[in-house]
């Protein structure tokens, strides 16, 4: 390993304590909570979408979502360990045979809807079990 991975990698452990980012693919249903700064106040705010795509680069990783509000489809890119995010959670499990789910743009209604992984949800809900979370 070469000093800009180890680097890297000391940098990814900093910004991840107290986090606990949980693992998810594109098809996920996920609820990200961002920190918005207004003026002198500091709230939470989340934006619930499906991840579209998802790309891998070490500390320049980041996440796609689209939703749908008020009828015209929202992306936002986020950059996964970034400071503005308070915590991501995966809502649902989506069953897709794709990295990138782009083609998504072009739908409407329920031809968009991505079908539940059924088996993924239930495997995750008995891992959690045996922690003994919620």
């Amino acid at each position: 390993m070469n000093i800009l991975e180890q680097v890297e990698k000391e940098q990814i452990e900093k910004l991840c304590e107290g986090k606990d980012l949980p693992t998810f693919k594109p098809g996920d249903t996920l609820k990200v909570h961002t920190k918005v700064k207004e003026g002198d106040r500091e709230r939470i705010q989340v934006y619930e979408g499906v991840c579209i795509a998802r790309k891998n680069d070490g500390l320049n990783s980041s996440f796609t979502v689209r939703k749908i509000s008020f009828g015209e489809g929202v992306e936002r890119v986020f950059p996964l360990y970034s400071p503005n995010i308070a915590k991501i959670e995966v809502s649902r499990i989506g069953r897709v045979r794709r990295a990138k789910l782009y083609f998504l743009r072009a739908l409407r209604g329920r031809s968009a809807r991505i079908a539940d992984d059924l088996r993924a949800a239930q495997k995750a809900k008995d891992i959690l079990a045996e922690t003994g979370e919620k």
